[in-house]
């Protein structure tokens, strides 16, 4: 399998010229990248707590001082994690949106984690000549019914534009918390050269697109805006692709699997035509491996793997499932650290 080992500027990486002789044979640079996006996806659902007996289900897991180092990000001391962002919801939408805890003292009934703003440390942004900032969305956690709500006032969308005075964590919608921070991000590297990058599977590469154009279409016009988006459904219809297009500091990657069905939701009968420049599997002959991968993490949260490589299925899981003795006797959930207790940001 043909390696593209093109020189390739940051610029180009980020689709100022839509990755023109990148794709095929895909660059390795791009490749790179690609995979840190998808890292930093990964790293939202390893983060995530899942588990509804816990008092912080849909919380995350860790705190954003040692984020990077507990989910075991590699190269996680290149970046560091700014801010957390929460979603909640006006309408009731499926749990794979939103999970809700059966403890009466949850840390928050309204709320959920959704995403964060990871930045390249200074170190970093110094040899590499510019300051990067990450934008990854959570996906859905658990079935695909969630994509059966096919109004996005109704689903995904009202994730992203919903506020809640009830909650200490969402008196601001997803949307107001991220632009608000993104200005003062702006500002505060305002002498650096800058790129902002959205990154996200199904819901979080909905959730990915839709705030890289409201970004864009909202003032950010001379830092350029990326989507590097996995298994992302179809978005908005042929007006709002048309309108995503004039902008040219903004461009969207799709990288999705052939036999992936989530891209094709929902059905072009209902109006959606919204379409993404797309890096297909390469099926050119053997799987070849272009970077180095552990072979592991395809069982990490599956069970793909044939039984002679050894790996266990879905191995990501907390020690005991988080139980431990306490001093009463009594197994129970583990409290997590003083640390990684949610605090509201806004």
């Amino acid at each position: 399998m043909e390696i593209n080992k093109k020189e390739a500027t940051w610029e180009e990486l980020l689709g100022s010229n839509h990755w023109e002789d990148l794709l095929e044979p895909l660059n390795l640079d791009l490749r790179k990248l690609i995979l840190r996006c998808g890292d930093f996806c990964q790293a939202s659902y390893d983060a995530f707590n899942s588990d509804k007996h816990s008092k912080y289900s849909g919380s995350s897991r860790y705190g954003k001082n040692s984020f990077f180092q507990k989910v075991e990000l590699e190269s996680g001391s290149d970046y560091f994690v700014d801010t957390f962002l929460y979603a909640t919801s006006r309408v009731d939408v499926p749990e794979a949106f939103l999970l809700h805890s059966y403890s009466r003292e949850a840390w928050d009934r309204e709320s959920n984690w959704i995403g964060y703003i990871a930045i390249t440390s200074d170190k970093v942004s110094k040899a590499n000549g510019r300051r990067e900032i990450y934008i990854p969305w959570r996906g859905t956690i658990g079935n695909f019914e969630w994509i059966n709500v096919l109004d996005p006032e109704l689903g995904w969308l009202t994730i992203y534009t919903s506020d809640d005075s009830r909650s200490p964590f969402t008196k601001l919608s997803a949307r107001t918390q991220l632009q608000d921070r993104i200005k003062e991000l702006v500002s505060r590297y305002k002498d650096e050269k800058l790129s902002i990058k959205f990154t996200g599977h199904s819901l979080g590469a909905c959730l990915s697109v839709v705030a890289a154009f409201d970004l864009v279409e909202n003032g950010i016009s001379d830092i350029p805006v990326s989507a590097f988006v996995f298994g992302c459904p179809e978005v908005g219809n042929k007006a709002f692709n048309d309108k995503l297009k004039t902008f040219p500091n903004l461009r969207v990657l799709h990288v999705r699997n052939v036999i992936d069905l989530i891209p094709h939701y929902p059905s072009k009968l209902l109006g959606q035509f919204f379409t993404l420049l797309q890096v297909g599997m390469e099926r050119d002959g053997e799987f070849e491996m272009k970077v180095k991968r552990s072979v592991g993490l395809v069982n990490k949260s599956s069970e793909f793997l044939k039984d002679e490589c050894l790996v266990p299925a879905s191995w990501w899981v907390a020690k005991n499932k988080g139980m431990v003795l306490n001093k009463d006797g009594e197994w129970a959930l583990a409290p997590p650290f003083e640390e990684d207790i949610p605090v509201p940001e806004f």
